[in-house]
């Protein structure tokens, strides 16, 4: 049975950065033998310390959905859509090891603007950035490119996050190298489908989600004429919402995304298990929006936040 801390595969912790970052090592290295690995390897202590809250500016990740988990399983699908590209023979254009560099620290970096910095006075959760998070990760990444030594795409690879948010249509994004735009797309397919093919990806919408969505006013919109919205009741509401969300992300990723996850059969050679967990999960959302409460969810996801941290406030709390 595959674990709730481990990969699609049930192979490789999504807890653990040093065995992410292994396996995206040993497929970079695969496709470029000679290959410079060094920002990847960067990247990944940095993001390691900012989530872990040992960066001097910035406070410990306390978004209970958004998490390091969250990140790491994005950034292995990242990698796997990656190789799949390269290795399928799909396109004419093959990619540079700099791309793969850029296509996993963004990946890495893709949910940066999450994180509260020490000197914010305004918020109080994470997640209170919700409707700006994309927009605070690109302006991170086009400052945190040239630390690491890819200055000279620092502008134009700093929009890719714009593909994991909603706020911008992804065919109005604009990126003039079309290998970069691709290299964008698959990050925005491998944001949706590395976490709704989560082992616990229901249980972490009631649990996590919801209260998030709260915070960032997600959940309930008030409109310009100070009229509110609700767009989920509750936990429940949410996963009850689900097989239509299903929906709409398969057509994001057909037609917004133009399929890049199909490179995950030619990294797998066969069937794609990211989109088969998918599939399962809104086949299990339909089953549990049948019952009251939250009997049919019962996995338990893991704890990634420091010991302390609270994500929201106690009377968010839904169990």
């Amino acid at each position: 049975m595959r674990r709730s801390d481990f990969d699609i595969t049930d192979k490789i912790r999504t807890t653990d950065p040093i065995e992410v970052q292994d396996e995206v090592l040993r497929l970079f290295l695969g496709l470029y033998p000679h290959g410079n690995a060094r920002p990847m390897k960067r990247a990944f202590e940095d993001m390691s310390r900012l989530y872990h809250g040992k960066h001097p500016d910035y406070h410990p990740c306390d978004t209970e959905y958004h998490d390091i988990q969250h990140v790491l399983d994005v950034t292995l699908a990242m990698a796997r859509l990656l190789n799949g590209y390269q290795r399928s023979g799909e396109s004419r254009t093959p990619l540079p090891p700099e791309y793969f560099n850029i296509g996993i620290v963004s990946a890495l970096f893709h949910d940066i603007g999450y994180l509260r910095r020490r000197n914010d006075r305004k918020h109080r959760f994470g997640a209170e950035y919700t409707l700006t998070h994309v927009a605070r990760g690109s302006h991170f990444l086009r400052d945190y490119f040239p630390r690491i030594g890819l200055k000279r795409h620092a502008v134009g690879a700093s929009i890719l996050v714009h593909f994991t948010g909603y706020e911008r249509d992804a065919d109005k994004i604009r990126v003039e190298d079309p290998l970069l735009r691709r290299v964008g797309e698959i990050l925005g397919t491998a944001d949706i489908i590395a976490q709704m093919s989560d082992r616990c990806y229901l249980e972490k919408c009631h649990d996590r989600l919801y209260p998030e969505f709260l915070l960032g006013g997600i959940a309930r919109r008030k409109l310009p004429d100070g009229r509110i919205v609700v767009m989920y009741k509750s936990g429940r509401d949410l996963v009850r919402k689900t097989p239509a969300f299903y929906m709409n992300a398969m057509k994001r990723l057909d037609e917004k995304l133009h399929r890049a996850y199909r490179y995950a059969e030619a990294h797998f050679g066969g069937p794609n298990p990211y989109i088969e967990e998918m599939k399962k999960n809104e086949k299990h959302a339909r089953a549990a929006a049948s019952v009251a409460g939250r009997s049919r969810l019962r996995r338990a996801p893991p704890s990634t936040l420091l010991s302390g941290v609270r994500a929201y406030p106690a009377s968010l709390v839904i169990r």
